[in-house]
């Protein structure tokens, strides 16, 4: 069970690994080519896509069809989603802060982190919906399923403790890294750690609960969306 595990996070962790290596080898290519109005607004939105889902969901999703697993396993179900949504929106207070007191915080809008959001939401219909529901779905329900179904992998092979959480505290740090939190100035730092108290804080929660609703829900209000 342990081996089989162990080939569900190294293909998660690979297929997220080479999708990211490609977008930082990529990034100029992408963001120009992405910001380029002459080019059709599918055509640029399309390589944002793809590199996000492999960062965030073809790894997971091979693994899951590969163990013919169902989302209820990891949490996605009624049971204790009051309790994980409003544990996941506590952890989340140290982040918001961090935003507020920077003055980072541009307005509430879901994913309009992701730099093509508000082109799509501005498009004619049905590009628009059928636009902002892929967004949703790969930045919001992938990007959180993502974490949540690593994590449990990890915490398969090494049992939690109380409050000590491998899935959660590795999660964590791939976090930290993806979001480029790296450095020794003072606003990095804080951010850093806000960022590691919302994704240890939501993943523990979601151990603790046997609910992943919360950490789906803070990909929708917190991250990319204030």
């Amino acid at each position: 069970m342990k081996a089989s595990t162990k080939k569900d996070i190294s293909i998660i962790l690979s297929v997220s690994v080479i999708s990211a290596i490609l977008y930082i080898v990529f990034e100029g290519t992408i963001m120009d080519y992405g910001r380029d109005m002459s080019h059709p607004l599918l055509l640029r939105f399309l390589p944002v896509l793809v590199i996000q889902f492999g960062m965030s969901c073809l790894g997971m999703i091979i693994v899951l069809v590969k163990n013919k697993e169902k989302l209820s396993e990891y949490g996605l179900v009624k049971k204790n989603a009051l309790p994980s949504i409003a544990g996941c929106l506590l952890v989340a207070v140290p982040t918001v802060l961090f935003l507020w007191i920077t003055n980072d915080i541009h307005g509430f809008l879901p994913f309009q982190g992701m730099f093509l959001t508000k082109d799509i939401l501005n498009a004619a219909f049905p590009f628009s919906m059928l636009g902002y529901l892929t967004i949703a779905l790969v930045w919001g329900v992938g990007e959180g399923l993502f974490y949540v179904v690593l994590a449990d992998k990890i915490n398969a092979v090494r049992k939690p403790k109380k409050f000590w959480n491998p899935g959660a505290f590795i999660c964590a740090i791939i976090a930290i890294l993806i979001h480029g939190m790296i450095g020794f100035d003072l606003k990095i730092l804080v951010e850093a750690i806000t960022t590691f108290i919302l994704m240890y804080g939501s993943l523990l929660i979601r151990d603790k609960t046997g609910n992943a609703w919360g950490n789906i829900l803070i990909f929708f209000i917190i991250w990319n969306a204030l």
